[in-house]
């Protein structure tokens, strides 16, 4: 997903697409530490998109109390 569909997104959508991502997150972890997963970088994309996702919710925060 990129940031400007995530802009275009209701906060709800966006704190149930983390939890999805958290969930990703975990098992792309649990196929690292058993060395079934090949692509690596399933890790850092998936990190990045949350740390997105949570910036564009305090976006949003921030733009209703100004």
């Amino acid at each position: 997903m990129k940031l400007n569909e995530m802009r275009e997104k209701s906060v709800d959508e966006l704190q149930s697409a983390i939890v999805d991502w958290k969930k990703d997150l975990f098992n792309y972890k649990l196929q690292l530490s058993t060395h079934k997963l090949e692509n690596t970088a399933l890790i850092s994309k998936t990190k990045r998109l949350i740390a997105q996702a949570k910036t564009v919710i305090k976006e949003k925060g921030s733009a209703v109390q100004a």
